[in-house]
């Protein structure tokens, strides 16, 4: 389901990209490529597909599509193979022969032991990009274990220094509302594939890479991980207000709730006389960013009494005026609504299977010479098999019958 408009070529456009990945950090990677400019196939299960099609409710209106499948799976060609069968395994070989990159998300060794594997596969294509998603990675006591977004948020150390204290009410470690592990893992092997891309044009040889939810979740605890490596000390959870930044954090207006941060002293000048209380900036207990932190509980209660007593939408004016960082709360529907998003084009439009089209948020990339494309919508399981076989596997007519009458498509 290719999108009306020509595009221009994008930065990538030209590269063959494989993605054998489902749910969300492999599919992300993938598509991230694909608005790039690259070709993607995404192999899915035979029948159902991609396990993530499944995950709802809320549905796409007239399919079995989660609306969460179609934040992920844009500018790809769907592809039906059964690889676990000798002749499903040869025909991906095939294709892999013509292909740049190939993303799994398979369990330590399982495409190995049908043959594709990174070395089976570099053996047909020394030039291929071979990236792996896991869990825990290729190695080390965890490596066979599976591994999902909540599992990496605890163990990474996330949810422990996310949420409300213990005793206060809500109190409690706590996920990330959105699978961060996920996302962030997959832009990590983005990057990657990226990096791997660029040695193979100095060199011209391909490599393996690897990215795990569990390791890009330890490498973005820099804050509460330095604490304790360099200093001894075990971050805490402080829910919306920052260890080391005061204020910082949600205010209650009048009528609404909304956030305010603070990061030094300048700023915190500029606040109080914002808030009608420049003495605040000369008082001793809140002059410096370490005095404000001292006296936390005294500052952020002085600040509640104020800005309770006036709308917010007053209020962000003032501070914006004020040149101070603030925002409101919002849900989805603001997001929408928010002029900034409209202004930006943050929500783009695109074709499903079913015959409609949704609305998902677009890329967040911007390139001023090569712009990323929303060249294909949302594709049913397996909608471009036949195309792509003849295209990547050079397969002809007979020869895709042959392997859907063997069960193989």
């Amino acid at each position: 389901m290719m999108m009306t408009e020509a595009p221009k070529p994008g930065a990538l456009t030209g590269l063959r990209v494989i993605d054998l990945t489902r749910v969300v950090a492999g599919p992300l990677c993938a598509q991230m490529l694909g608005d790039l400019g690259a070709e993607i196939v995404k192999l899915e299960r035979q029948g159902n597909g991609d396990d993530l099609r499944a995950l709802g409710p809320p549905f796409v209106p007239g399919s079995d599509d989660s609306t969460y499948f179609t934040s992920l799976n844009r500018n790809k060609r769907s592809l039906s193979l059964d690889f676990t069968q000798a002749e499903g395994a040869a025909i991906l070989k095939r294709i892999v022969a013509k292909a740049d990159v190939l993303i799994e998300n398979f369990r330590t060794g399982t495409l190995a032991r049908y043959g594709l594997g990174y070395e089976d596969l570099r053996a047909i294509n020394p030039r291929l990009i071979y990236c792996s998603v896991t869990g825990f990675g290729q190695d080390g006591p965890y490596a066979h274990r599976s591994g999902y977004d909540f599992v990496a948020q605890a163990m990474a150390g996330l949810m422990e220094v996310t949420g409300e204290a213990d005793g206060k009410p809500g109190g409690g470690p706590q996920r990330v509302g959105v699978p961060v592990a996920d996302m962030f893992t997959g832009f990590a092997a983005t990057v990657s594939i990226l990096a791997a891309l660029r040695h193979r044009d100095q060199t011209g040889e391909g490599q393996y890479c690897e990215v795990s939810l569990y390791e890009t979740m330890v490498s973005l605890m820099n804050a509460p991980m330095t604490s304790w490596l360099n200093a001894g000390k075990l971050m805490q959870r402080t829910g919306n207000d920052a260890v080391v930044a005061v204020p910082y954090g949600v205010f209650q207006g009048s009528d609404a709730k909304f956030v305010i941060g603070v990061l030094n002293d300048r700023e915190f000048v500029r606040l109080a006389t914002a808030l009608g209380h420049p003495e605040w900036a000369e008082d001793d207990r809140f002059r410096r960013a370490r005095d404000r932190a001292a006296n936390r509980d005294l500052l952020l209660g002085l600040m509640h009494g104020v800005l309770c007593k006036r709308p917010r939408a007053e209020w962000l004016a003032v501070l914006e005026d004020a040149k101070i960082t603030s925002g409101p709360i919002n849900t989805a529907a603001d997001v929408e609504a928010d002029p900034h998003t409209k202004a930006r084009g943050l929500i783009v439009e695109i074709p499903h299977h079913a015959g409609g089209r949704v609305r998902v948020p677009g890329s967040p990339l911007r390139l001023a010479a090569t712009p990323v494309a929303y060249r294909y919508g949302i594709p049913a399981p397996g909608e471009h098999t036949d195309a792509v076989l003849r295209e990547f596997a050079d397969m002809n007519e007979d020869e895709i019958a042959v392997a859907r009458a063997a069960g193989v498509l």
